[in-house]
């Protein structure tokens, strides 16, 4: 029995596939199947339910799978102190981000990262905020650069980016030439939005909602770029982050305006899990990201 024994269970329990597990581990199938087989006659007991055409737990084998996600994370923590002791910045560090930052925050930062921190590995991953604090708490993470919210207060914060969000209205509309909208403009207003999941959505609206606008219920938005070519399609009007806006004040069908009154934002975070042994090195990350945006804010 040993550590890649656990990555092959816990593997199989999050796939439920065994070619599935397998191409997660790198490994070749048979290797999998045969690894689990010899577990389960070294602890004497059946993890799975051979008779399933399925891959199904016994009530054992959902035990030890617990057990072994609880291994692997002790493991990583070990792996971690080790590294993490001096705050030295480099081996691999796996960073999540929601996917209205990740696309527009990645180009502005990743080159400097590589040029400051030479010897870091960066995987990135991109998710929703709900997927991404789960894969947080497991340990598949090591820290997420996202939007505040109620989600991540159970982790430590450190702020890297206060985000105003601007109005986004098409050609031709009556706001389209002004330097600034008073969001108390929005009242009676239709907005067009994000769909659920994305906490945009409900920062977003709630800054509208405040004014007296309403949702269109009509129109769920993936992705920003979706709910930009809505708004140049002449669809409705909507919050955009500033970090999404492209330097022309009109483009592409789209008037872009400043708004006031209050000025609806958005606080970028990075989050960590309270007690990692990575601490300086996300504060090192942290401080990165905050002077590489602050020279984009300088610049805008």
């Amino acid at each position: 029995m040993n550590i890649r024994d656990f990555e092959y269970l816990v593997a199989l329990a999050e796939h439920k596939h065994f070619r599935k597990a397998a191409e997660a581990c790198f490994v070749s199938q048979p290797t999998l199947s045969g690894q689990i087989r010899k577990l389960e006659d070294e602890l004497g007991t059946a993890l799975l339910e051979r008779s399933s055409r399925r891959v199904l737990f016994t009530d054992s084998g959902l035990q030890l799978v617990d057990q072994a996600k609880r291994i692997l994370s002790e493991v990583k923590t070990f792996k971690d102190m080790a590294s993490g002791q001096n705050g030295v910045m480099t081996g691999p560090l796996h960073i999540g981000f929601i996917p209205t930052v990740g696309p527009y925050i990645l180009p502005r930062i990743i080159p400097a990262l590589k040029e400051q921190f030479p010897e870091l590995e960066l995987f990135l991953h991109e998710a929703q905020t709900n997927q991404l604090v789960d894969q947080l708490e497991d340990g598949k993470l090591d820290c997420l650069v996202l939007a505040s919210v109620a989600e991540t207060e159970q982790f430590k914060e450190i702020d890297v980016y206060d985000e105003p969000l601007s109005v986004a209205v098409p050609y031709g509309h009556e706001w389209a030439d002004l330097e600034e909208v008073d969001m108390h403009d929005l009242k009676g207003r239709t907005v067009l939005s994000l769909g659920d999941g994305h906490c945009l959505r409900d920062q977003a609206l709630g800054f509208c909602f405040a004014a007296g606008a309403k949702d269109d219920e009509r129109f769920k938005a993936t992705s920003l770029e979706t709910l930009r070519n809505m708004v140049a399609a002449g669809a409705g009007i909507t919050l955009l982050p500033e970090l999404s806006l492209p330097k022309e004040k009109q483009k592409d069908g789209v008037c872009y305006i400043k708004a006031s009154n209050p000025v609806p934002s958005r606080r970028i975070v990075l989050v960590y899990r309270p007690g990692s042994p990575l601490r300086a090195r996300f504060e090192q990350l942290a401080k990165a990201i905050k002077e590489q945006l602050a020279k984009y804010q300088a610049a805008a």
